[in-house]
């Protein structure tokens, strides 16, 4: 079959691979869409030595696995990086790890992964509908971020440089727009919350400024949850 490979800096390929086996409790999938996300582009322009592609397998058995953290399970095999990726024509998925839709369409199930990224912060920050929430940027993760705060019933902050990504966060939720590039984010945001900083704050870019805005701008006993990593 056929399989698009990641060869070096800037050169994928696609190969000639093996057709993979089907081993008892996992699924044959036809792949018909992918979705890439930054790390796969930083990844193709020799930025990053990995591709990531979800979902996770877990053994079941570590203590992450005993505690329910299966996304942090000590024997994990990412598709992309421990094992091959979804590029490719068929590829074997243990049964557990599939959620069938019968609503979304390729494109939004494409989707799915990074904005659950951003979900999962909003969760792991235990957004409440009377907390205040900035969300550090507005790219698919940090929309999904935006969203999960929104749904929650919280007022939430979107914070970007770009102004078309902004305009996309005020139609996932966002209740308040703050262009950094503009006008000054800790003014701002001292503004909205009354001086008192928001409450939650979700740090979706990975550069230091914003991991160390994050601590400085929260509120006194207020969450801060670092998805983006320093580069």
């Amino acid at each position: 079959m056929n399989a698009v490979s990641l060869v070096g800096t800037g050169e994928a390929r696609v190969i000639e691979t093996r057709e993979p086996q089907k081993l008892p409790g996992e699924l044959l999938l036809k792949v018909e869409m992918v979705g890439l996300c930054g790390t796969d582009l930083n990844s193709f322009r020799g930025r990053n030595p990995l591709v990531t592609v979800s979902p996770y397998t877990s053994c079941g058995q570590c203590a992450s696995c005993r505690r329910g953290r299966f996304n942090a399970c000590r024997d994990n095999q990412t598709f992309g990086v421990q094992r091959d990726g979804a590029l490719t024509e068929w590829i074997t998925v243990p049964e557990e790890k599939v959620y069938p839709s019968s609503s979304l369409s390729l494109k939004e199930l494409c989707l799915v992964e990074p904005l659950t990224v951003g979900v999962h912060a909003v969760a792991r920050g235990r957004v409440a509908s009377d907390d205040i929430v900035v969300v550090f940027g507005c790219g698919g993760v940090g929309l999904g971020a935006i969203a999960g705060a929104a749904f929650r019933g919280a007022r939430t902050i979107a914070v970007d440089l770009d102004d078309a990504k902004l305009e996309t966060a005020r139609a996932a939720g966002a209740t308040d727009l703050i262009h950094s590039a503009r006008e000054d984010f800790r003014t701002r945001l001292r503004e909205i919350t009354q001086g008192h900083g928001p409450d939650v704050v979700i740090e979706a870019i990975g550069l230091p400024e914003t991991f160390r805005g994050g601590v400085e701008e929260v509120a006194f006993t207020g969450r801060v949850v670092y998805i983006g990593y320093a580069k």
